[in-house]
């Protein structure tokens, strides 16, 4: 029996330079062609009253109908993974109408750029070296990570190439073995712990008997907004404070007036606690009858 697996999905990076950038901008262009071009097969097929091609074999069909170089660098695989994707968007609307969703759509939105992925055997990943596969006959493309993959080459089952937040990426997906354990060693199902990731609290974790760990995290933001705050005053917020009028060294102590620092203002006529009067008018108080004294 085979050890069971997930798959996992890194997002990395990419270091490139001017002219490596404009040559994968030309490959996202070119599988958002090849997204227009199977919509334009499409509609003229609609518009004859046609069975729309839907299917991935047909799609491969036509693709390989066309020829090489149609689609500038980009590859039979890259324009594959790009059928692949119209393929599912459009048996999952397809599903969905079946079971009776009106509102759902097949796809007929034009794209100027698709992301583009390729399997294992198709590219090459030498540590942060990805080599990519192009048309025959165009120069070679290696790009450069701006991070390690997570993942052991072995393990690496494809690469996405897209444009996302303003910057080149790509998607490394890889397949990772489910950890066993041996007999006798396996985690206790009955013993289950919960976690919730939250804001005030970013650590909460609930076990059996009633026990838990609560980390607060109004604690941990106040120590962090205090650490700030001292940072930002610089030395002298963490100087010794100036001595209260009657101790010692108030009145001639000149190293003890050097280390408080400057005298700070007093504001005469104001009181800590909060006054119960109602607000008056802004002359009460004042020498005189009114605001014209």
């Amino acid at each position: 029996m085979a050890a069971p697996v997930v798959y996992r999905t890194a997002r990395c990076g990419l270091r490139v330079t001017r002219g490596q950038r404009r040559r994968l901008f030309g490959l996202l262009r070119s599988a958002g062609d090849v997204w227009c071009c199977v919509l334009e097969v499409n509609a003229w097929r609609r518009r004859r009253q046609d069975r729309p091609l839907a299917s991935y074999r047909e799609l491969c069909r036509e693709l390989a109908a066309s020829g090489p170089g149609t689609f500038g660098e980009l590859d039979s695989a890259g324009a594959r993974s790009v059928l692949r994707r119209y393929c599912d968007a459009w048996f999952a609307a397809a599903k969905r109408r079946r079971d009776g969703d009106l509102a759902a759509r097949f796809p007929r939105r034009r794209r100027g750029m698709v992301p583009v992925r390729w399997y294992a055997g198709t590219f090459t990943l030498q540590a942060r070296v990805l080599r990519l596969p192009v048309a025959k006959g165009c120069p070679p493309l290696m790009v450069r990570l701006d991070r390690d993959v997570p993942y052991p080459a072995g393990q690496v089952r494809s690469v996405t190439l897209l444009f996302d937040g303003g910057r080149l990426q790509v998607d490394v997906t890889a397949e990772v073995p489910v950890a066993c354990y041996p007999d006798g060693r396996a985690p206790d199902p009955e013993r289950v712990a919960g976690i919730d990731l939250g804001i005030i609290h970013p650590y909460a974790v609930a076990g059996p008997d009633g026990q838990g760990l609560l980390v607060s995290g109004r604690a941990v933001r106040a120590e962090c907004r205090r650490h700030l705050r001292d940072s930002k005053a610089g030395p002298g917020l963490l100087s010794a404070a100036p001595p209260n009028p009657g101790s010692g060294g108030h009145g001639g102590g000149g190293s003890t007036a050097a280390a408080s620092g400057p005298p700070r203002p007093v504001m005469r006529g104001v009181s800590a606690r909060p006054s119960t009067k109602p607000p008056g008018p802004w002359w009460t108080g004042r020498s005189g009858s009114g605001p014209g004294r």
